[in-house]
């Protein structure tokens, strides 16, 4: 079982590691108009915004659609086929997209966004393959792990997007070399998941139902899984509040600080270094007594006073006494988020479920982007971070309020 648990650990750190490296690139595109990357002509600041909050939304928009269905997929014919071919679709979106800069042909760019989240349920599947491998007892700390594994591939994938794009680095080196990068490290993926993963689902669902548009029943019915229905209203409001200050939070980097795509990079990689400590020394060492339903409504609360530090810095190098303020509760958050929704599901239908949240968590995803590039064109780059704080601050009250007064 901890072979497979590996394999499964090794898979998320080389997935995000390839979103990683596309984070100091992806804003500089079409936010940054001083940006050497930048694909429009000067004068053209406004619509640029407006263009990366829509690139930025088609992922998780059509990751909505297609994540119930690779999770209902999951339960009935097992875990491994859907990751494999999730990774694929992931591997050959990178590709395209890698093509679509060096062409400066931004509809491709929207075309293999669409793709990479038509096919990238792997995520979702994952997380309910390691449901599967560990135990009651056991999930939180499990999850722990698999939290610190994101951290890694969070700290090293930012860190290596900043140095491939760097001609300074390497005269080769231009935006679309992460990508091409990414491509080729999610095809070593699906060769990994397809020649070491063992299938971890004991039974197989065969007689469940394919609907291709179960997102938008999963939304109308989410109300009927009694008990993690308010869990998934704590995960959507958490979801806006993240999503508005991951849209934007580069280009108020850039903006404020003028920091170059390597700088964005580094930086990053910080926040995943923290993310890493919060999951091996703190959520691993914090006493069985504080459940999930004691430490989940704090993280909350925290986060989101965390995002609203990050506006104060008059210089970076006090941003890196805020990043454990945020990373910490973050990671709390998460690991234990994810425990107490597995626990509370039944193993025959934590496809379909971890299908469900994921499809609301997606519908979370795409709407802030467009909605922050219009913020920041109106207000300032400092308006999106707000948001988040207030979404993340309401994820903490409805918890309190309704998730931990009901278990009382």
């Amino acid at each position: 079982m901890k072979k497979n648990l590996y394999s499964l650990f090794f898979t998320i750190f080389l997935d995000m590691l390839g979103i990683g490296i596309l984070i100091p690139v992806v804003p500089q595109l079409l936010g940054e108009p001083h940006s050497a990357f930048y694909l429009l002509p000067q004068g053209h600041e406004s619509l640029g915004l407006l263009l990366l909050g829509v690139l930025m939304t088609v992922y998780p928009l059509a990751l909505f659609f297609a994540s119930p269905v690779l999770g209902a997929l999951s339960d009935k014919y097992g875990r491994k086929p859907i990751l494999v071919g999730s990774i694929f679709g992931t591997a050959v979106s990178y590709l395209v997209f890698a093509y679509a800069i060096f062409t400066k042909n931004i509809p491709l760019l929207f075309f293999s966004r669409f793709v990479d989240g038509a096919t990238g349920g792997n995520v979702s599947v994952a997380q309910a393959a390691v449901a599967d491998l560990s135990s009651h007892e056991d999930r939180t700390k499990t999850f722990g792990m698999m939290g610190a594994v994101f951290g890694l591939g969070f700290i090293l994938g930012p860190f290596l997007g900043g140095v491939l794009s760097s001609s300074s680095v390497n005269s080769h080196f231009n935006a679309s070399t992460p990508f091409v990068f990414s491509g080729f490290l999610s095809l070593l993926n699906t060769v990994f998941i397809a020649s070491f993963f063992k299938e971890s689902i004991k039974s197989k669902m065969h007689d469940t139902k394919i609907y291709l548009l179960a997102s938008l029943k999963n939304i109308a019915k989410a109300h009927q899984f009694e008990q993690v229905r308010d869990l998934f209203l704590v995960s959507f409001l958490f979801t806006i509040g993240f999503s508005f200050y991951t849209s934007f939070f580069n280009v108020y980097l850039t903006n404020k600080f003028n920091f170059s795509a390597v700088e964005v990079g580094n930086f990053f990689a910080y926040i995943g270094l923290w993310v890493i400590i919060t999951q091996l020394f703190v959520v691993r060492n914090i006493p069985p007594k504080y459940t999930e339903m004691i430490v989940l409504g704090p993280a909350y609360i925290c986060s989101s006073i965390a995002m609203l530090l990050y506006l104060i810095p008059h210089y970076p190098w006090q941003l890196l006494f805020i990043v454990p303020l945020a990373s910490i509760p973050h990671g709390i958050q998460h690991a234990n988020f994810i425990s107490l929704l597995t626990k509370r599901t039944d193993e025959k239908i934590r496809g379909e479920v971890l299908g469900v949240n994921a499809s609301i968590n997606s519908l979370a995803q795409a709407l802030p982007p467009i909605f922050a590039g219009g913020l920041a064109v109106m207000f300032s780059d400092h308006a999106p971070i707000f948001m988040a704080a207030f979404f993340i601050f309401t994820a903490g009250l409805v918890f309190i309020l309704q998730v931990k007064e009901k278990a009382v």
